[in-house]
């Protein structure tokens, strides 16, 4: 399981990062499809990583929402 952050992006799409594995970012034009990206997007980071012998990041989230 993987925190992401959807948001709308500046050309109409909409990103998707997955901070717990840095660089894996997606969009799409609905958030669904983003969403969808994503998880093939974090699937083949982590078959990438898995590949070369390298360690797979923890999931590591703490997600506040802070009001100004």
């Amino acid at each position: 399981m993987r925190q992401v952050i959807v948001y709308p992006g500046e050309d109409g799409y909409w990103v998707v990062e997955c901070t717990s594995l840095p660089g894996c970012i997606s969009q799409g034009s609905t958030k669904e499809e983003a969403v969808a990206n994503i998880k093939e997007a974090i699937r083949g980071y982590v078959a990438a990583l898995e590949e070369d012998n390298l360690p797979v990041p923890e999931e590591r989230f703490d997600a506040m929402l802070v009001a100004v």
